[in-house]
């Protein structure tokens, strides 16, 4: 498993959900890019347990809004 790091890229404010640029969670995924790949759960429930926020409902799960660097 690697470990990723996402970070909001933009702000985007939609449904009454804001993402600030810089915005950051961690994520540790068998996957090479857990924004794309597997519906992008692992990002989502990070986001979630961290922020509080539902990303997919806010449109920001996307490569568009964040930025993927692997960490280890």
């Amino acid at each position: 498993m690697a470990l990723f790091r996402i970070t909001v890229k933009q702000n985007k404010y939609s449904s009454g959900i804001r993402l600030e640029k810089g915005m950051t969670v961690d994520v540790s995924s068998r996957y090479y890019n857990p924004v794309t790949t597997n519906g992008g759960h692992e990002v989502i429930n990070a986001f979630q347990r961290i922020y509080g926020i539902d990303i997919k409902n806010n449109g920001g799960l996307s490569t568009v809004y964040l930025d993927v660097k692997k960490v280890k």
